[in-house]
């Protein structure tokens, strides 16, 4: 004889006479169902692929783990008189190394019978799901790497190669951004201001106009479009936003909202121990992040090996699934990075 137990699925009136002899039908008259329909998952929005270049990635496709670029050199440019000596100079080989040292990868065990029983394609699930996190662990990783690549000129309280006229922010003193009025409250800068003073400062790098992007942290997206000036100078564009963040364009930036750009907590650098990179110990800086501006020939990415593949599983009935991905990131033209740094 089958032993029935109390429900305890459905709320049953406490007063009800029969109480004491209800069923639980849950899990044995009447089944669990699990739907074919998925929770969905939200995934952070990645932007480095869309913010650098990819110029060196078929160097280092087939063979080699750096590569090495060459700079063009600067020529000197010399006054002329009638019939004077002309000097010749030998141009001064400069070049750059684009290092291929950083790898990720995942590893999923999927089994015959979970995979003939479940609902969903496991594999096409935990693949998907592995890839996005892939993307964004990748995207963190860049970000963070970068965070120290700018020129002297294009960081801290003077900033700016020709004025000098810029606060960007340092360690121990971030600037406050406001949506309102700069200095209310006191030291605070407005967030327009702030980019359109970052994009001054590539001005004065000779940075073309063109190609340029700005990434913010969905708090400035709030100020930003908290400030009527600001909305009157915001262009959409006719794409939606997808997932690399950009939401429109103002003042020639492409702008992009992320929330993987580089934390610093109080007393320390930039840094993320997960990604193999920990923080040190800075006195006295307070809390911070970094929020970037920039040219896409300034940050390059190249990937020389990003595979997914499938196996049979030597030990069990089942296939096991990995993914690999092998890279390198560099700051090629620190003149073309901005850096500053926001409290919070």
């Amino acid at each position: 004889m089958a032993t029935i137990t109390k429900a305890q699925v459905f709320p049953v009136n406490p007063g009800a006479v029969q109480e004491a002899n209800l069923t639980i039908y849950s899990g044995s008259f009447i089944p669990s169902v699990w739907s074919s329909k998925l929770n969905v998952k939200f995934y952070a929005a990645t932007t480095f692929g869309d913010v650098s270049n990819t110029n060196w990635e078929g160097d280092i496709k087939s063979m080699g783990d750096k590569v090495i670029i060459n700079n063009i050199p600067n020529i000197s440019i010399n006054a002329y008189k009638v019939g004077m000596g002309l000097t010749y100079e030998i141009p001064a080989p400069s070049t750059i190394e684009l290092q291929v040292d950083q790898g990720y990868y995942f590893g999923v065990n999927v089994n015959d019978v979970m995979e003939y029983q479940a609902q969903p394609n496991l594999m096409d699930m935990f693949t998907t799901d592995a890839a996005n996190q892939m993307k964004i662990q990748v995207d963190r990783e860049c970000l963070n790497a970068v965070v120290t690549g700018c020129d002297p000129a294009n960081v801290g309280a003077t900033a700016g190669k020709i004025s000098a006229s810029y606060n960007f922010g340092t360690d121990l003193a971030p600037v406050a951004l406001v949506s309102g009025p700069a200095g209310t409250p006191a030291g605070s800068l407005n967030i327009l201001q702030t980019i359109t003073a970052m994009a001054s400062a590539l001005d004065e790098q000779n940075v073309p106009e063109t190609d340029r992007f700005l990434i913010l942290t969905p708090v400035e997206r709030n100020m930003l479009m908290s400030s009527n000036l600001a909305q009157a100078q915001f262009m959409g564009d006719s794409t939606s936003i997808v997932r690399n963040g950009k939401i429109g364009r103002i003042d020639r930036f492409d702008v992009y909202v992320s929330n993987l750009l580089p934390k610093a907590a109080p007393g320390f650098s930039y840094g993320d121990a997960t990604l193999g990179n920990p923080p040190t110990v800075v006195t006295n800086a307070l809390k911070r992040h970094a929020l970037f501006a920039g040219h896409k020939s300034a940050w390059t990415f190249a990937s020389q090996i990003n595979k997914v593949e499938s196996i049979p599983n030597p030990s069990d009935f089942g296939q096991l699934v990995r993914g690999l991905v092998v890279y390198g990131r560099k700051t090629v033209k620190p003149e073309g990075v901005v850096l500053v740094q926001a409290a919070g």
